[in-house]
């Protein structure tokens, strides 16, 4: 325990609920790549995972990162969505933040990112699957 004469501070243990890390699920239709996540966009094994499986995508035209669900951003997952950026931009490939939670959006508007990433709903990203390279008969949501 530390003793700073403000009374004893004991570490605190805390321990992660399973169900908020980050879990995400590709899905790939032609030159279209769709992520869905979940949970917390933090430092970590699955945040490291998540950017080694993007940046091994291959013959995308577009990415679309579904944040509807993403409870929780800190500097690392902010990190790892500009190196995704940069990934996208030298391989030609369009990347979208679709549908962000309002404490993402608060956070994406506080560090001035919002000028950085092309953030859209999900009316819009649809848009994207009806385009002429993809028929309208796969925008099923």
């Amino acid at each position: 325990m530390l003793n700073l004469g403000f009374g004893e501070l004991s570490p605190r243990v805390v321990r992660m609920n399973r169900y908020m890390e980050l879990r995400f699920k590709i899905e790939c239709l032609r030159d279209l790549a769709v992520v869905g996540c979940s949970g917390r966009l933090v430092r970590g094994a699955a945040l490291d995972e998540l950017r080694r499986q993007v940046e091994e995508l291959e013959n995308i035209r577009v990415l679309v990162l579904d944040f509807s669900e993403i409870d929780q951003v800190d500097a690392g997952g902010l990190g790892a969505l500009l190196l995704l950026r940069r990934w996208a931009m030298k391989h030609s490939v369009q990347m979208k933040l679709v549908n962000p939670s309002p404490f993402v959006r608060r956070i994406l508007d506080a560090t001035r990112l919002t000028s950085v990433f092309e953030i859209s709903s999900l009316e819009d990203a649809l848009s994207i699957l009806r385009a002429p390279a993809c028929p309208q008969r796969y925008a099923v949501a």
